[in-house]
């Protein structure tokens, strides 16, 4: 069962951490998952960058259904209807885009989900803001920058805003972005690049997360 948008966006806001994250291997996906939970995670972003992605969406739903009721679990690179329709009938609790789709946004709206559309431009902004956007993806925000926050958030005064692409899991990159206005930061491979000391198992993905929400909070 999905959640309703307003207990996502309610979970972003107190876990304003998400990771963002794609593997073929089901396993690993799952040890991810697991991995991340128990450093505190409570939203996490799959995307579907393979032809892997929808099952293993499967897999990580199950695996959240059974052991992390209060986990919302969405799917990102959403560029199209149909592909949002498979993953929500797959159980999906948010879509993310890259991009900002008229139609992707009716036909999320229409199960009552939270769409998160991916913004470059003040005009997809305001676009994204008139298709019933709440929470808006700055994308790429490695490109886009604090500044470019700073310049246009008082244009969009009832938008929230989190930046994906190039956020680094580091006190540094994350305080920024939160200084600059952000509710929440998506990261990406950088969050997974995994320590040469780190030894086996995923214990330092965990203890990256704690940290990082410590950061975020």
């Amino acid at each position: 069962m999905a959640s309703d948008k307003k207990q996502v966006l309610d979970q972003i806001l107190k876990t304003p951490a998400i990771p963002v994250y794609y593997n073929d291997d089901p396993k690993e996906c799952i040890a991810v998952l697991k991995a991340c939970y128990a450093g505190g995670i409570r939203v996490f972003e799959f995307t579907n960058r393979g032809a892997a992605a929808l099952d293993n969406f499967k897999a990580l739903k199950e695996t959240a259904l059974a052991n992390f009721p209060d986990l919302k679990l969405g799917i990102g690179t959403i560029k199209d209807s149909s592909s949002a329709e498979a993953f929500i009938a797959a159980g999906a609790d948010f879509i993310v885009s890259p991009i900002m789709d008229a139609e992707v946004a009716s036909t999320v709206h229409q199960h009552e989900l939270l769409w998160v559309p991916g913004c470059m431009t003040p005009t997809e902004i305001a676009q994204a803001e008139k298709a019933g956007a709440s929470l808006v993806k700055l994308f790429p925000g490695n490109v886009l920058g604090t500044a470019f926050l700073g310049a246009i958030k008082a244009l969009f005064p009832d938008l929230l805003f989190m930046p994906t692409g190039g956020v680094a899991p580091t006190e540094a990159s994350i305080k920024e972005w939160f200084t600059a206005g952000v509710k929440a930061v998506g990261l990406g491979s950088k969050l997974f690049e995994r320590d040469k000391a780190s030894g086996e198992g995923h214990e330092w993905l965990s203890k990256r997360c704690a940290q990082m929400l410590e950061w975020a909070r």
